[in-house]
């Protein structure tokens, strides 16, 4: 072998060598490295994440809660859910839960603000945008409902509303809503003549006051007494002035159907429907005495008679001159017989005849006070007549053939001349009496 060969034997055989240094030192140190990665990561704690509703393991060096979150680059708002604290250490395998919150949208009468919260049902949303509900408020959705950050919610807040139904009269929570809507909501039903005093599509604001009015029709039958009526006829077999009854009267009956509105139980229209004779009147028929007795009295005959003794002691001359005197003449006097209770008096200023007519206080209409202040109303027996104060002055007594005594207390349009009217206290009297020429006689 040569010196040439053996140097080139010599440099293979140290090349080999080097290399197998290298690749040695290399597999060293890769097992080092694989070593310290092994300790580094057998070191490590187990963090399982779950983040809205997913789950994942990490392996981490950190100490607390904070700096993990802080190392995976989650940033936490003071209103999302942690389930531990960021001072929290990590010292063993730890379960860590992370919740983001939503924003939701409340509006309040109209009026609107957000609330920050994790929870998705109302009643919690409300209770962190620190909204208190009553139970009378009305909230949309539903307090147990859950809902996204997408729905709207509403709160419309009660308030006391007057309600007279009828009668009674009562305090109901309500909302903004219509009369219609309100009446539904309290189960208040209308009947087919029932009324509301509002619209039906009016709002229903605090303070208002809704009232319903009972109506009904009912039938109502009245019976009605009708008074009698009164018939004279003259008789000429009675003393002038004197009464009497042929014919008793009798009241009638009659029956009245009416219909008869009624509201919230009171009375407020009445029309009559139907009238049917029951019974019918029967008129008194009374007559009256138109006799006159004549009575003849003779003066001579009564002077004889008052006094004989002396006619006896008359001279002869006397008696001559009396049997040839003239015959005394002989006086007739007419005497009137009337009833005692409208007796005409003995003696009169005046007397002549007028055309009379009746009439009554007791009408629609009639005040029943006169024309001198007096209250036929309150005092129906009295007998007042109405007259033409130019031919006899108010206040004047009298007395009227077939009335009797009264007193001129009254005036009237249709009373002209020698007209009166005589007041009586019913209108079938007043009717039944009608026109007559009657004899008066003004007392003073």
């Amino acid at each position: 072998m040569t010196k040439e060969e053996e140097d080139n034997n010599y440099s293979t055989i140290k090349s080999s060598k080097k290399k197998s240094i290298i690749i040695s030192l290399a597999t060293v140190l890769m097992f080092a490295a694989v070593m310290a990665f092994a300790i580094y990561e057998g070191t490590k704690n187990t963090v399982t994440m779950i983040s809205t509703g997913e789950k994942e393991e990490v392996k981490t060096h950190s100490e607390t809660v904070g700096s993990f979150l802080e190392e995976q680059g989650i940033k936490v708002g003071q209103d999302d859910y942690l389930s531990h604290t960021a001072e929290a250490s990590i010292d063993k395998d730890i379960v860590i839960e992370w919740t983001e919150a939503d924003q939701f949208t409340v509006t309040v009468d109209g009026e609107s603000t957000s609330a920050w919260t994790t929870s998705n049902t109302v009643e919690d949303i409300l209770a962190k945008a620190n909204i208190e509900v009553t139970e009378h408020d009305k909230v949309t959705p539903a307090l147990d409902a859950e809902v996204d950050s997408e729905t709207a919610i509403s709160v419309e807040k009660a308030y006391e509303v007057t309600i007279l139904d009828g009668l009674e009269e009562k305090k109901i929570w309500s909302t903004s809503t219509t009369v219609a809507d309100f009446l539904k909501q309290h189960k208040i039903t209308l009947g087919d003549l029932d009324r509301v005093e509002k619209e039906m599509d009016e709002l229903i604001l605090p303070g208002s006051q809704v009232k319903v009015v009972r109506v009904e029709k009912v039938t109502d039958v009245v019976e009605d007494s009708v008074k009698f009526a009164k018939e004279t006829k003259k008789d000429s077999t009675l003393l002038k002035g004197s009464e009497k009854v042929v014919q008793k009267g009798e009241d009638g009956l009659v029956e009245k159907t009416y219909e008869v509105v009624m509201e919230n139980g009171e009375e407020v229209k009445r029309e009559l429907k139907e009238e049917k004779v029951v019974k019918e009147a029967k008129k008194q028929v009374v007559a009256v005495g138109t006799k006159t007795v004549v009575a003849s009295i003779s003066r001579g005959a009564d002077n004889k008679a008052s006094a004989p003794a002396q006619k006896k002691e008359a001279a002869p001359a006397q008696k001559k001159a009396a049997a040839t005197s003239k015959p005394a003449a002989t006086s007739t006097k007419t005497t009137k017989t009337s009833a005692p209770a409208q007796s005409a008096p003995a003696s009169s200023s005046r007397e002549f005849y007028v055309s009379a007519t009746a009439y009554t206080a007791f009408c629609n209409g009639c005040s029943g006070i006169t024309a001198t202040g007096i209250n036929l109303k309150a005092n129906p027996h009295l007998k007042v007549i109405a007259v033409d104060p130019s031919v006899i002055p108010l206040g004047s007594k009298v007395w009227v053939e077939g009335y009797g005594h009264a007193i001129a207390g009254d005036t009237g349009g249709a009373i002209k001349g020698n007209k009166i009217d005589l007041f009586m206290p019913d209108r079938s009297a007043a009717l039944a009496f009608g026109r007559k020429q009657v004899k008066i006689k003004v007392l003073d």
